[in-house]
């Protein structure tokens, strides 16, 4: 990556983090996307997504919260791509950038968050991220190794859409 993109991509990866810390609090509701009302972990990136480009792209359709299983399909995956474009490789995550995670190999993506702190510096604490934690809101916790292998995907928010 050039000089010149990694100082493109510093406002948006600022305002992602920004918008993402703001949503710290609300409580977890499935299918929603109301900051301060509730979400889901899905409902949190599309909140993200609309205070930072406006309109959705696309809007998911009613699922359930055993979707993932009852389906097979890599929903969570395919709508990443489409929207995102490609996944970035695990090594070059950065803050602001949508983890999406795999509870089993094999199996679709089911959950999402945003990288808030990558590793750097050691004395920081480690990696940590936000996302929707089910049966409570969104939190900020630590990229653990139990949350890290579970990483399925990186993917960055465009500068426009």
């Amino acid at each position: 990556m050039t000089d010149d993109r990694c100082l493109r991509e510093e406002p948006m990866r600022l305002r992602v983090l920004a918008s993402a810390r703001d949503w710290i609090g609300t409580p977890y509701r499935h299918q929603a996307s109301l900051k301060g009302v509730g979400c889901d972990c899905l409902g949190l990136i599309r909140g993200i997504w609309r205070e930072i480009h406006g309109r959705e792209p696309e809007t998911p359709p009613p699922y359930r919260p055993d979707w993932a299983e009852r389906s097979g399909e890599d929903r969570l995956w395919d709508a990443a791509t489409r929207v995102m474009g490609a996944p970035i490789d695990l090594g070059a995550m950065r803050p602001g950038d949508l983890l999406l995670f795999r509870w089993r190999l094999g199996m679709p993506a089911k959950h999402a968050g945003i990288l808030s702190r990558d590793e750097a510096p050691p004395a920081s604490g480690g990696a940590r991220f936000i996302h929707a934690y089910e049966q409570a809101s969104v939190v900020e916790s630590a990229l653990v190794p139990a949350w890290r292998r579970r990483i399925a995907g990186v993917f960055r928010f465009p500068e426009v859409f």
